[in-house]
């Protein structure tokens, strides 16, 4: 414990890490205030709903705690291992915001109805207080834990659970018949676009990401 916090005393005493961490979290919180607005349009603009083969072979089950109570834990995994790694705080916030801010713009494109019978979703839930269910290209589930595996891909034990997520994540949303298909498959090759969009836009936080100097 007192590694970590001489870790982080170190680094926040350097003024460049300082701002490229404060400019990271102005850049997620903006890109999660885009998102809530973008999906009140969303809500309002939604079409009707579509045939897919997946979703119309599938019958539906219930994946509320995967969708709501696994997506917390893991969360919190990731917030932990960055809380221990302070260093790589700057490029996963920056990279977390540019996902959300693209996915934002995708989801305003195509307006698609949900399904008509799809899993309950509890209102009371935090996450659901976020998004509104109609919010379907693509999915954010399924890009985001992926987009985490290829940001840790060094690190075996983060790149397997976030690889793990966006599967299991990507599987709920379909067993739960919360996206299309296309939603989770398309979201794969998305991210891999994002992941090197971020290399070219946050240089200095990628090397400083990968700096080998962990606990």
């Amino acid at each position: 414990m007192r590694k970590i916090i001489n870790k982080h005393k170190l680094l926040w005493l350097q003024k460049d890490f300082s701002w490229s961490c404060v400019m990271g979290v102005v850049f997620l919180a903006g890109s999660l205030l885009f998102n809530h607005l973008i999906s009140a349009y969303v809500d309002r603009s939604a079409g009707a709903y579509v045939q897919d083969i997946f979703l119309d072979n599938l019958p539906v089950f219930n994946v509320d705690w995967i969708i709501n109570d696994a997506v917390i834990i893991f969360t919190i995994f990731v917030v932990g291992y960055a809380i221990i790694n302070p260093h790589k705080i700057p490029f996963i916030f920056k990279s977390m915001a540019l996902f959300i801010g693209i996915r934002s713009i995708f989801i305003t494109l195509t307006h698609l109805g949900p399904a008509p019978i799809r899993t309950y979703l509890d209102p009371n839930d935090l996450l659901i207080n976020l998004n509104n269910g109609r919010d379907m290209f693509f999915s954010g589930h399924t890009g985001l834990p992926f987009l985490l595996a290829l940001i840790f891909w060094e690190d075996k034990l983060m790149r397997y659970v976030s690889l793990g997520a966006s599967f299991v994540f990507g599987g709920a949303v379909l067993l739960g018949h919360l996206h299309y298909s296309i939603d989770v498959f398309a979201a794969f090759f998305i991210t891999y676009s994002i992941f090197h969009l971020a290399h070219k836009l946050f240089p200095e936080d990628r090397n400083l990401f990968n700096e080998k100097n962990e606990i």
